[in-house]
């Protein structure tokens, strides 16, 4: 009687890697300056590219440098701040950002996150403050997060009509539910279109948006970039 002999096909799951790289645009400590949690210390994490090309984006995220886990976690023991604000670019779209999200977690971070809104975010994340793009509007009729820990929309009247934006700023305001809704200034070259966004305010908060949730439209400035730090 011939013995069958059963021989184990190796499994073709790819073995992940147990120290990846990341793109890092740069690391640093600092405090909050927009948005709800204005002038909270926190790391910055600064993860390179973006799914999005905004003209007046403030941030040179095409310019970065590889770091292993291992190297991220070591320059992260020279600072204080217990909360991590992962940004971009676009950090949602890094492909090993869950495994950072792991790591950090498990050094008890609080772990927030600075995202456009058209990608789903993980569960590690603790705050979600998204920015939806106003000259990107056509991709936010077709996905957009639904839920959020605040809304933070640039008045971008540079590529459209103060009723287009508004239009834009309603339309986000019901497919997002969050607990704050921030309008912030555009910056060209120093100069903020602070006194338009002020009005926007005024008549988005006059006009009401009919959702699940009452709106209430407030102003985040880049407190940070007054203050002269980083």
């Amino acid at each position: 009687m011939v013995e069958t002999v059963i021989i184990p096909i190796p499994s073709r799951e790819p073995i992940q890697d147990p120290n990846p790289e990341f793109r890092i645009v740069e690391i640093f400590e600092s405090l909050q300056g927009e948005g709800y949690n204005t002038c909270m210390p926190a790391i910055f994490i600064r993860l390179g590219r973006c799914d999005l090309a905004c003209s007046w984006c403030d941030t040179d995220y095409q310019t970065y440098d590889s770091m292993t886990l291992t190297q991220i976690l070591e320059k992260l023991q020279g600072y204080t701040a217990k909360n991590i604000i992962i940004t971009g670019g676009e950090p949602a779209i890094h492909p090993r950002l869950t495994v950072l999200l792991d790591a950090l977690k498990s050094r008890a971070y609080y772990l927030c996150i600075e995202t456009n809104g058209l990608h789903q975010i993980p569960a590690q994340i603790d705050y979600i403050a998204t920015s939806p793009k106003a000259c990107y509007a056509e991709r936010y009729q077709k996905k957009a997060l639904s839920h959020a820990d605040e809304v933070r929309i640039v008045a971008d009247l540079n590529t459209m009509t103060e009723r287009q934006f508004m239009d834009f700023a309603q339309v986000m305001a019901q497919k997002i539910t969050a607990k704050h809704y921030y309008l912030s200034p555009l910056e060209i070259e120093g100069e903020m279109n602070i006194y338009q966004t002020i009005r926007l305010i005024g008549q988005l908060n006059a006009a009401g948006v009919e959702g699940p949730n009452t709106v209430h439209w407030q102003l985040s400035v880049q407190t940070h970039k007054w203050a002269g730090i980083e």
